[in-house]
């Protein structure tokens, strides 16, 4: 398998792991955040190696260990701030990437423990304000299944459901795919707009109401060279080209910061 590939999902699989300058990670200690679902007894570090009222947890004992990934913020326009603490548990399946979301609201004095929301998580999240009464949390994204790194630039959509309290959802605004691993190599469609591979190091754009992240692409460009007199295959290749399809090896593909507008979703390459 090719070294740039183990590289890229080391990176992705590992960043929820990755600290970064947030305020709430300071402030908030884990022994307290635990405490509010764990006893005192089972609290080893970071981690809760006895969940009380895990969800679906069917009769198991499931473990949660809070990353350092937590953000703080008013993500809803009424009430308390929230904070959002990034965890990993042994009772989550690959589907969910292990883990999920422990959300507390903010009074000023305590966080009180909401819920479990498995599977929302997201990581190297920026917060950015919305208008003067709420925040927008916005978050890179990243599964890997049958070889295929999926990432994406996506909005945590905080709501109120009737009878579940609150909810986070994905609302994506750029989405990618890297099939190296499956396929040796990227692949594209020769009739079809420019294709992107990853996205990395998210930031808060220059503009109010933007954000800022690094992509791999095939731009038109790419794309008419691959279809044309095409790149040098690699070594191992994994698929056979359907009609109107190209190669794009690793190391020919293209990467640019671009930006994002969270009004209109438009993409456009920062110079």
């Amino acid at each position: 398998m090719p070294h740039r590939y183990l590289l890229r999902v080391a990176l992705a699989l590992c960043s929820a792991a990755i600290a970064s300058a947030s305020p709430a990670r300071a402030q908030n200690n884990d022994r307290a955040l635990l405490s509010a679902f764990c006893a005192a007894a089972n609290i080893k570090g970071s981690t809760c190696t006895r969940a009380r009222a895990y969800p679906n947890a069917a009769g198991r004992v499931c473990d949660v260990k809070l990353t350092g990934e937590r953000y703080s913020g008013r993500f809803l326009p009424s009430g308390n701030a929230l904070l959002v603490v990034i965890y990993e548990s042994a009772c989550e399946a690959h589907v969910n990437e292990f883990g999920g979301v422990a959300l507390f609201e903010q009074d000023g004095k305590t966080d009180r423990f909401i819920r479990f929301l498995p599977g929302a998580q997201g990581h190297d999240c920026i917060t950015l304000p919305k208008d003067t009464r709420q925040d927008l949390l916005i978050c890179l994204t990243g599964h890997m299944g049958q070889g295929h790194l999926e990432s994406g630039v996506a909005q945590m959509a905080f709501a109120n459901k009737p009878g579940k309290g609150i909810d986070i959802s994905f609302d994506f605004l750029l989405n990618a795919e890297d099939s190296v691993g499956a396929y040796g190599s990227n692949v594209v469609t020769c009739n079809e707009g420019p294709k992107y591979f990853g996205v990395s190091r998210l930031a808060a754009g220059k503009q109010p109401g933007t954000v800022a992240v690094y992509v791999d692409y095939a731009d038109d460009e790419t794309i008419r060279t691959a279809c044309g007199q095409g790149f040098p295959k690699p070594e191992e290749l994994y698929y056979d080209l359907a009609p109107g399809e190209a190669f794009v090896p690793p190391g020919y593909e293209k990467t640019k910061r671009f930006t994002i507008d969270l009004a209109t979703r438009k993409l456009a390459p920062l110079e």
